[in-house]
């Protein structure tokens, strides 16, 4: 008696019928309020808008305002201590077990809200009943599963319901998409991609991509990476219920120009993860040509020049003592230490808001004569590579 429900199905069904209402409130979390609310990345239709909101207030009881407004602090201040949820900051575990009650710490400081939180819903149902009454939907959903499902198959889809954006999204993507990983740009916050297939948290596991280009509709970068979110929304596109706004470039190149002119600097600037992530490898093929160098003749400075590889790699700035040690470690390799220098002009080319065209143009142009000037073979070819942006 316990398990009767208007519908009845086996133990299979029950599970498959979870799934599915989950993989809902995932596509109403990474279409509606990441990339649609948080970052304007595409307009959806009056009716795909407001169901993605009625659904998610059933489901999580979530408010567009706080969350929109929590997820554009956490990129203004990621790694930061202001960041609300980073696990630089609070540790992994904190994030990953307890991600939930940073979100709910941060929804209650007004200034987020009000410095953050503009142009999401402020209608009379957003104000009178979504935000006002947050957790009416949550047991209105209860009371809807414990009739449709009956009372134990009913209780345990609503508890799997209710847990699983707490776990998937304020867990698994604030904390192991900050922690564990590959990248596949070098961003200046610690962004991870967690799997390249992201389909069980709607495409939000390709976290790394999205801190690069976080403006962009699509997640996915690469040719073997997936993205179910963006295939969702083209679909939505092609029945005319979304519109998609920005997705991040794709470089273009042609034949390597005698020099930089306007539109290569253009071209780098828009480019300019892509730039970076060559100009890694780069690095890479540095670190480890001047690595054996030096374990064959000084196996101590190759010691230690192998404690700082993960700063070196991804270039961390490190302070106060621990740079110093890094400085005293690249005296010993003049090839990596001219890498690692001008990856730090390279990034300054972009950084430089004050900066003319004209200007910028002249930094690129000399910073390819110096690399070519430098001696190091991947800094050479990657000059080159650098003028056949296009």
């Amino acid at each position: 008696m316990i398990f009767s429900g208007f519908i009845e199905l086996p133990w299979w069904g029950y599970v498959l019928a979870a799934l599915a209402l989950t993989h809902v409130t995932i596509a109403g979390v990474t279409i509606y309020l990441h990339r649609c609310q948080a970052h304007r990345a595409l307009d959806l239709h009056p009716i795909v808008s407001h169901f993605f909101r009625f659904w998610l207030w059933m489901t999580t009881g979530m408010v567009t305002k706080e969350w929109a407004a929590i997820h554009r602090k956490h990129h203004a201040k990621c790694e930061t201590p202001e960041d609300p949820h980073s696990p630089q900051v609070y540790g992994i575990n904190r994030v990953l077990w307890l991600g939930v009650f940073l979100y709910v710490k941060e929804a209650f400081n007004r200034e987020t809200l009000e410095r953050y939180g503009h142009g999401t819903p402020d209608d009379w149902i957003e104000r009178k009943l979504y935000s006002k009454h947050s957790y009416v939907g949550i047991f209105s959903l209860l009371a809807a599963y414990l009739f449709i499902f009956g009372v134990v198959p009913g209780v345990l889809i609503w508890l799997t319901q209710v847990a699983w954006i707490p776990f998937w999204a304020a867990g698994v993507i604030n904390g192991v998409g900050h922690y564990f990983g590959y990248r596949n740009y070098d961003v200046s916050d610690a962004s991870t991609n967690i799997v390249p297939w992201g389909i069980l948290i709607g495409g939000e596991e390709l976290h790394n991509n999205h801190h690069a280009f976080a403006s962009s509709a699509k997640l996915s970068s690469k040719w073997y990476e997936f993205d179910i979110g963006w295939m969702y929304i083209r679909i939505l596109e092609a029945l005319g219920l979304a519109t998609v706004k920005k997705v991040a470039p794709k470089p273009r190149f042609a034949a390597p120009k005698e020099a930089a002119d306007l539109e290569t600097l253009h071209a780098v600037i828009a480019n300019r993860y892509d730039v970076l992530s060559r100009y890694a490898k780069s690095v890479r093929a540095t670190y480890r040509a001047e690595l054996s160098r030096l374990r064959e003749w000084s196996p101590r400075d190759a010691e230690m020049l192998r404690s700082f590889r993960r700063a070196l790699l991804r270039g961390q700035q490190l302070a106060d003592a621990e740079g110093h040690r890094m400085s005293e470690a690249l005296k010993h390799s003049r090839a990596l230490e001219v890498a690692v220098h001008m990856r730090d002009e390279l990034v300054k080319l972009w950084d430089r808001s004050s900066a003319s065209k004209e200007q910028l143009l002249r930094q690129l142009q000399d910073w390819c004569r110096r690399a070519e000037a430098s001696g190091v073979p991947p800094l050479v070819d990657f000059s080159q590579r650098l003028r056949s942006y296009a």
